[in-house]
């Protein structure tokens, strides 16, 4: 069963990244976040009142615990993120936030007493492995200096935060369920729409150049891949399901190869090939 719903959020994850590259290309950064996690609360709304009986195991101190883990990990990750695109390099800051994975099996592994067999830490490296050479550019690593980008530099701070928030969930969710945990995080959109007016942010309207279908689209398949991906980890090992789920942008790049005519490298094509297997090795592995 965990199995099952890691590759939901693997489709999910994928195919919002798609729609999220079309809202880019015709939303600011900010307001995209903004608009994103208004309209993800608003509709998550509706689903709260039938699993309200969960809040029962709702205390001070896990609401409190959502909220900094949120505000670290979610909004902070975000908005760092955004940040590091504005200024850096887009291919390498994508690459290196996209990798959060290998960081939430590392704290998952480390503070939260969840081991894997041998074999399993085997395919989760193979796993790793092929995602770096499917979205890294090692061309580019050669020609550039890297360390003297801001942008890349910052590309860890998200890779860091996303990758410890999606380890730390394991927590609140074996005491409120799979759907409370990141729809309280959510609720907390005020802080960004704070931020925005300190830095003087404009936001634009989600109506404006079209962007709304796309938008919607976008939150639909976050959404659903989190709530998925916080079901499989209620069920079963963050260890194992972070790995599966966050092999997503093999599936943009596929995507953006069919829909955005973009070119596969060679490199590409081995590292999707190298993902795939070790995805299908794991899955084997753990059932």
């Amino acid at each position: 069963m965990p199995i099952v719903f890691a590759f939901i959020s693997f489709f999910g994850w994928g195919i919002g990244s798609f729609a999220e590259t079309v809202v880019a290309r015709r939303l600011q950064p900010y307001s995209f976040a903004l608009w994103g996690f208004i309209l993800s609360s608003l509709a998550l709304s509706f689903y709260a009142p039938f699993v309200i009986k969960n809040l029962n195991g709702l205390t001070f101190d896990l609401l409190i615990f959502i909220a900094i883990t949120g505000i670290l990990g979610l909004f902070l990750g975000t908005i760092v993120f955004y940040e590091a695109l504005r200024i850096g390099n887009r291919a390498l800051v994508g690459t290196i936030a996209q990798s959060f994975p290998a960081v939430t099996v590392l704290v998952s592994t480390l503070f939260l007493g969840e081991r894997v067999s041998v074999q399993q830490a085997i395919a989760i490296v193979v796993i790793f492995t092929g995602l770096m050479l499917s979205s890294l550019s090692l061309r580019a690593i050669r020609t550039k200096n890297i360390f003297s980008d801001k942008g890349v530099l910052l590309a860890f701070v998200p890779m860091i935060c996303w990758g410890v928030w999606f380890a730390l969930l394991k927590i609140p969710i074996g005491r409120i369920g799979w759907f409370w945990p990141n729809y309280l995080t959510l609720l907390l959109f005020p802080l960004l729409f704070l931020y925005t007016k300190i830095r003087k942010i404009p936001i634009q309207k989600p109506t404006i150049n079209r962007a709304f279908i796309p938008l919607i689209a976008f939150i639909v398949f976050i959404r659903i891949a989190e709530l998925s991906y916080n079901f499989a980890i209620s069920k079963g090992l963050v260890t194992i399901v972070a790995p599966i789920a966050g092999a997503n942008p093999i599936l943009f790049i596929i995507l953006a190869f069919i829909f955005f005519k973009d070119k596969i490298t060679k490199q590409q094509i081995a590292g999707i090939i190298v993902t795939l297997f070790g995805i299908v090795l794991l899955s084997l592995l753990s059932t």
